[in-house]
């Protein structure tokens, strides 16, 4: 199926300025034009694009995601190197996924603060200092009871 530039911007949620930005920046030379001039988009670019939007929210630099497609487009003989780029954006993920999860334990800390605070009256009245460490897997834990309260 071919889809518009429109079309494409209400299924992916990328503005058609969006769009065009990244065929000027060279991640979307896979687009091809119609006998008008319009662009044209298949059910492959939709995907394509949905992995663009991925790497950039991990932020991987428009750079390497302009090589990535490149690499795509040259075929099979750069597999290795699409198979070493995703090796690094997973530890940079992981590694955002590490900070993040500090930042919930620290926001988690103030919450527990300030509920005390508010039961006592005063924040004079509780020990603000004590951050207590909780593991990886006890934050995630929290993470997935935040999501599962989320469903409701």
């Amino acid at each position: 199926m071919l889809y518009s530039i429109g079309t494409v911007a209400k299924k992916t949620g990328l503005s058609s300025y969006t769009l065009r930005y990244y065929e000027k920046a060279g991640l979307t030379p896979f687009v091809k034009r119609d006998d008008h001039g319009r662009r044209i988009f298949n059910d492959d670019d939709l995907d394509l694009l949905a992995l663009i939007r991925c790497l950039k929210q991990t932020g991987m630099p428009l750079e390497d995601i302009r090589q990535f497609v490149s690499w795509c487009q040259a075929g099979d003989g750069t597999l290795a190197e699409r198979l070493a780029m995703f090796q690094q954006q997973k530890l940079a993920v992981e590694q955002q996924i590490h900070e993040s999860l500090l930042n919930l334990q620290k926001v988690n800390h103030k919450i527990d603060v300030y509920q005390r605070a508010v039961a006592a009256g005063s924040e004079g009245l509780v020990d603000c200092d004590s951050l207590s460490q909780l593991s990886a897997d006890e934050l995630l834990a929290q993470v997935k009871a935040y999501e599962a309260a989320q469903k409701l």
